[in-house]
C-alpha cells in the first residue's frame, strides 16, 4: 500500500488540523493523472473549502442498517466486525475471486481527496476522504470488454446491524454505476478520514464515494463488486423509482417529489445559517461529458 501524502492528525483533533489544511489549496481533491491541475468544482466554485469537523462527519450520517436516525450509526455501528474483511469481485472480470482487504490495500495507492458531499435530503458537508481510485482496483482485476456496469453490495449481518430488523429496504443494500462513471478519476473507494481509518458508522473498512451524485449512491461497507452487462439494481431506486433514479446525479433543477433540490443546508454552518444554492453535479463540472445527449430530467 503506497501513500501519496502523510497527515499528522492526532486523535485529540476534532476540528480541521492546520497542517492538513496548509498542505495545498483545498480545491476538492485534484484527481491524479489525467485531470491533475483541473478544478473539480468547476468555474462556479473556485473558493478553497474547509472540511467539516471529525465530530460532524462521524456523528451526523445515514447508515440505515444501524437505524434511521442521524445519530444511530455512531451509536450502534461499533458492533460491526470489520477484521477480517473480504471483498468478492466477480462477473465480467479477468481475475474473479475473494480478495482480503489487506491484499487490496497492498496494491492500491492511497490519496487525500477533499470532496463535497451532498445528501438527497438537501444537506451537505465537505469531507476529507482518504482512499484509492476505483479504476485502479478494476484495472487490477481486469475488466472484460462486455462489461457495461459495476454493481456493489453492502455487508449484511442481522446480529450486528439492528436496523435490518425493519423492512426499510430490501436488504442487503445494493448500488450500481455505469462503467464509465466507475472508471472516472473522481470515483474512489474511501478507506479513511483525516488520515485515520474509516469509522464504522461511515462505512468501514471500505466504501464507494462518487462526489457528483447524491450520498446514497456512495454505498458503505462493500463486500461484493460485480461487473455486469446489464444495469444492476439499486436499493433506493428499487424501493421507490419515482423518487430515486438510478443515476441520482446532483441536479438543482430536478426536485425530489417531496422537497426542492435547488438549495442545501450546510452542516456545521450554524442553526440559522442561510441555505446555499445547490450546484449542478455538486460542482464537479468535468463529469458533464459522461451524460452528453441524455435528458437528465428523464434519467435522474
Amino acid at each position: 500500500m503506497a501513500y501519496r501524502w502523510k497527515n499528522t492528525l492526532t486523535a485529540k483533533d476534532a476540528t480541521p488540523y492546520s497542517a492538513f489544511l496548509n498542505r495545498r489549496q483545498l480545491m476538492a481533491g485534484l484527481a491524479a493523472g489525467g485531470i491533475a491541475g483541473s478544478l473539480p468544482f468547476g468555474a462556479r466554485a473556485q473558493e478553497a473549502l474547509e472540511p467539516n469537523t471529525w465530530e460532524e462527519i462521524t456523528t451526523y450520517c445515514n447508515y440505515y442498517e444501524f437505524g434511521t436516525g442521524k445519530e444511530d450509526p455512531a451509536r450502534y455501528a461499533d458492533a460491526l466486525t470489520i477484521e477480517p474483511w473480504t471483498v468478492r469481485i466477480d462477473g465480467l472480470v479477468d481475475k474473479p475471486g475473494d480478495y482480503s482487504f489487506s491484499d487490496i490495500m497492498s496494491q492500491m495507492t492511497i490519496e487525500e481527496r477533499i470532496y463535497r458531499f451532498r445528501c438527497v435530503e438537501a444537506w451537505s458537508m465537505v469531507i476529507p476522504w482518504n482512499g484509492f481510485e476505483l479504476a485502479d482496483l478494476l484495472n487490477w482485476v481486469g475488466v472484460q470488454s462486455s462489461a457495461k456496469y459495476v454493481a456493489f453490495e453492502t455487508v449484511l449481518r442481522p446480529d450486528e446491524m439492528p436496523g435490518v430488523a425493519y423492512p426499510v429496504l430490501d436488504w442487503p443494500y445494493v448500488e450500481g454505476l455505469r462503467l464509465d462513471e466507475a472508471m472516472h478519476p473522481l470515483t474512489i473507494m474511501a478507506t479513511g478520514l483525516y488520515g485515520r481509518d474509516l469509522p464504522k458508522q461511515n462505512g468501514a473498512p471500505m466504501r464507494l464515494v462518487v462526489p457528483w451524485k447524491y450520498g446514497f449512491k456512495s454505498i458503505k461497507s462493500v463486500v461484493r463488486i460485480t461487473l455486469t452487462e446489464d444495469e444492476p439494481p439499486a436499493s433506493w431506486n428499487v424501493a421507490n423509482p419515482r423518487e430515486y433514479g438510478f443515476y441520482s446525479n446532483v441536479n438543482p433543477e430536478v426536485d425530489h417529489p417531496r422537497w426542492s433540490q435547488a438549495t442545501e443546508r450546510q452542516i456545521g454552518s450554524g442553526l440559522f445559517a442561510k441555505r446555499v444554492p445547490t450546484l449542478m453535479f455538486n460542482g464537479y463540472d468535468e463529469v458533464a461529458g459522461l451524460y452528453e445527449g441524455m435528458d437528465l430530467r428523464e434519467s435522474f
